[in-house]
């Protein structure tokens, strides 16, 4: 099995209108049903759900300095809301699993399989 990361993208994207109120209940119904056949199906990992970008911290080193500063690394329209860690036969499989989510979602996501160190078996390669 590969593990693969799936990205949710969230903000305000392109031709993206905030979802009703019902709208968001019927999203979350959806990927309960979602989240609960991954785990049946063996394929969820792990999943997780974030706060807005602006309650993000950047930690990085300038200068020989460690410097902390409010909001999210990058100025975007769009920014990871959540991700799922999920394993799958192949990426068509994981491609699967994502489209299920931004179907129900409505919002971009992002498949990327895990890469390893140089020492250890590459997890998105199966090994």
């Amino acid at each position: 099995m590969t593990r693969y990361l799936l990205s949710v993208h969230s903000g305000a994207g392109e031709g993206r209108a905030p979802m009703t109120q019902e709208e968001m209940q019927e999203s979350h119904r959806q990927l309960r049903a979602i989240e609960t056949d991954m785990a049946s199906s063996g394929a969820w990992v792990f999943s997780g759900r974030l706060h807005d970008a602006d309650t993000a911290t950047v930690v990085r080193v300038s200068g020989g300095e460690v410097l902390t500063t409010d909001g999210p690394f990058a100025e975007s329209k769009e920014h990871l809301g959540g991700f799922y860690i999920v394993e799958a036969d192949d990426l068509d499989a994981a491609l699967a699993w994502a489209a299920k989510v931004t179907a129900a979602i409505n919002a971009p996501i992002e498949v990327r399989p895990f890469a390893a160190f140089a020492d250890q078996p590459d997890p998105g390669l199966g090994a």
